[in-house]
């Protein structure tokens, strides 16, 4: 019984880790604080992950140069209370400069930014699954902006999570080519939407601005959408616009964007 305990709590530090990079380790605080506090794990853990979420890890992260993104900002916000509330919503200062700064220019054409993965608040080179290459507080992923039934402009998102909810698949020629190469992570993000809403198609023409403007600071290194888009967008003169290769997943649904 004491094995099955003691390996209880290895898998969720576990699975916290991998999810949260920190929640491991407040589990475990946790988990000391209610033994010699005599309350339930469950309780002091909601408690302490709050705590240090809200108040303690914000200001220890800038201290090695990674900044929270804000979530209660309709210019900069993410897709969902998942994002800041996993600790997946960090990035270095630079780039949050740039994505406040841009958010800015764009709110004058009533367009937000909608984020969802970013980086974890510590530690470069910790992976932040399932992602490649969020490990550096240089990347972020962000949201396409979308027009509703009637074509008009609408904060609403395909997908609940962010990603999967894929547009225009039926001209992803490069989705057939890496599936049929043998890349069949390639279109994996379609089982993660968590539940997905088919009234709404691609603003076209605010999505290219957001990129445009994305892409116009100092500090843009390179983005990735896939090549039928930057086509459709009108962005075929944007040489930071790359393809990312079948090693990665779709990007039908999102953008990947990075800083030097």
């Amino acid at each position: 019984m004491r094995f099955l305990k003691w390996f209880g709590h290895f898998a969720i530090v576990l699975f916290l880790t991998g999810l949260t990079q920190v929640g491991g380790l407040l589990w475990l605080l946790a988990v000391v604080l209610s033994f010699k506090r005599k309350k339930k794990k469950r309780f002091v853990f909601r408690a302490v992950y709050l705590l240090f979420n809200l108040v303690i890890i914000p200001p220890v992260a800038s201290y090695f140069g990674r900044e929270k993104l804000p979530w209660l900002d309709d210019k900069l916000k993410p897709r969902n209370w998942f994002y800041p509330l996993a600790f997946r919503n960090y990035v270095n200062p630079e780039l949050k400069n740039t994505l406040e700064s841009s958010s800015e220019k764009l709110s004058k054409s009533d367009i937000g930014i909608t984020y969802l993965d970013a980086n974890f608040p510590f530690l470069n080179g910790f992976p932040l699954l399932p992602h490649l290459s969020h490990n550096d507080g240089k990347k972020i992923d962000l949201s396409f902006l979308y027009l509703d039934q009637q074509g008009e402009p609408t904060d609403k998102k395909p997908s609940i999570s962010g990603y999967g909810a894929f547009v225009n698949s039926d001209k992803n020629y490069t989705n057939n080519t890496c599936l049929t190469k043998g890349y069949w992570q390639y279109d994996i993000t379609k089982y993660i939407t968590f539940g997905t809403y088919n009234n709404l198609q691609l603003d076209k023409k605010k999505t290219a601005i957001l990129i445009k403007q994305l892409l116009s600071t100092k500090s843009s290194q390179k983005l990735f959408i896939e090549p039928h888009l930057k086509t459709s967008l009108g962005l075929s003169d944007q040489p930071k616009i790359r393809f990312h290769g079948c090693q990665a997943v779709r990007h039908d649904d999102h953008i990947h964007f990075q800083i030097n």
